[in-house]
């Protein structure tokens, strides 16, 4: 099971948000390992079907996020999405006030 926290820490604020994606449009970057910028935190919110995100130091721990779920994404950790099917998800970023 992942370590990685359920919740975003206190004390952060919303900055922008990608457009939603389905999978037509996913972005090739989001399907390989990248990382999100220091000092920045992300949440991927799955508005409609479900996909598989992976952090990729825990290879062997995949997460099926559903429809109305969601993944909190820390700072520099990096992490891939796997979509199999119907899907519209986006992804917020914060960071501290």
């Amino acid at each position: 099971m992942t370590n990685e926290p359920a919740d975003l820490p206190d004390g952060l604020e919303l900055v922008r948000t990608t457009p939603t994606f389905d999978e037509t449009n996913v972005p090739a970057g989001l399907l390989a390992a990248h990382r999100i910028a220091d000092g920045v935190w992300g949440r991927l919110v799955v508005h409609t079907g479900s996909l598989t995100f992976r952090f990729d130091d825990e290879p062997d721990n995949p997460l099926r996020v559903a429809a109305g779920g969601h993944v909190v994404i820390p700072p520099a950790t990096p992490h891939h999405v796997e979509v199999d099917g119907p899907v519209t998800f986006a992804v917020e970023f914060h960071r501290r006030r």
